[in-house]
């Protein structure tokens, strides 16, 4: 096995992280006259097509397909098309900017979340960590101000769906293989979207098309980038790159939609970003 190429995998995250905020750009755009499920579920088409070619690289389809715990890779793969349509969701109604704020505190979830479910061991320096990226989030929502909208709880409950799916795709790597769940994650996706989105949908002609043949573009590429940064680069190393996610998004949302950042979402976000590049950083001492 080759040494890890920590810069390349810096530079392919920082690339994943920019795709992935103008696909979400993207992905407002189209919701403005299209439904969520509609793009959602043409995206699994594209998506599942993707991971079936893959698989043929990997022995065919039914051997990638077999797994030790079906149950939980179907049920990662549903929560991950869940977590899609919430997020796109509060994208279209509180904005790029606020929605990215409030989901970058997923990492801080699923370390909450990895203790009682998956028995790894978390410090009370990693709880402090959390209680300040929950502080973070309060900070962001003001639930004491007249300001506060409870659409601003949306991109929350897709954090907490996004974490969910990471814990279980931890669980599942103790079983099967990456490629595996890597299927489930699309075919999965594709079956409980196909199940939705046929109800809400209507034709896409013109420019709206061609938008959603970039989106559908991009979204592979980005995560063809993201398998590659993983597989060239340490975690740890690149991991903290990933939040460059939240101001990429932020540059799209008020450049291209007028969006403005207020002064408690920027205070919310340093802090949750801080809290989580602590724990990360925690994670590389207990590990060294």
């Amino acid at each position: 096995m080759s040494e890890p190429n920590n810069r390349l995998g810096i530079l392919l995250m920082s690339l994943t992280a920019l795709i992935f905020a103008l696909q979400d750009g993207i992905s407002r755009h189209l919701i403005e006259d299209y439904s969520i499920f509609q793009i959602v579920m043409i995206r699994y088409w594209v998506m599942a097509a993707f991971v079936i070619l893959v698989a043929q690289r990997h022995g065919g389809v039914r051997a990638i397909a077999k797994t030790k715990l079906p149950w939980l890779q179907w049920a990662r793969g549903i929560v991950m098309a869940l977590e899609i349509c919430v997020t796109v969701g509060a994208i279209g109604l509180i904005g790029l900017t606020e929605t990215h704020a409030v989901f970058i505190c997923y990492p801080l979830l699923i370390v909450a979340l990895s203790g009682p479910i998956l028995g790894e061991h978390v410090g009370w320096r990693r709880w402090a960590a959390i209680g300040a990226g929950f502080v973070g989030v309060l900070i962001i929502l003001q639930p004491d101000q007249g300001v506060f909208s409870p659409l601003a709880i949306i991109p929350l409950v897709g954090a907490i769906l996004f974490a969910a799916y990471a814990i279980m795709t931890r669980y599942a790597s103790r079983y099967d293989s990456a490629e595996t769940s890597r299927f489930y994650t699309g075919i999965g996706g594709c079956v409980v979207m196909s199940l939705i989105g046929p109800f809400f949908w209507q034709p896409i002609w013109g420019e709206a098309l061609l938008w959603l043949l970039l989106l559908c573009a991009m979204s592979l590429v980005g995560h063809s980038l993201l398998i590659k940064t993983y597989d060239v680069a340490e975690a740890s190393a690149v991991q903290p790159f990933s939040y460059l996610q939240l101001p990429f998004a932020a540059a799209v949302g008020i450049t291209v939609f007028s969006e403005t950042l207020r002064m408690n979402v920027a205070l919310g976000a340093s802090i949750i970003v801080g809290a989580g590049l602590f724990t990360l950083w925690r994670e590389q001492q207990d590990n060294a």
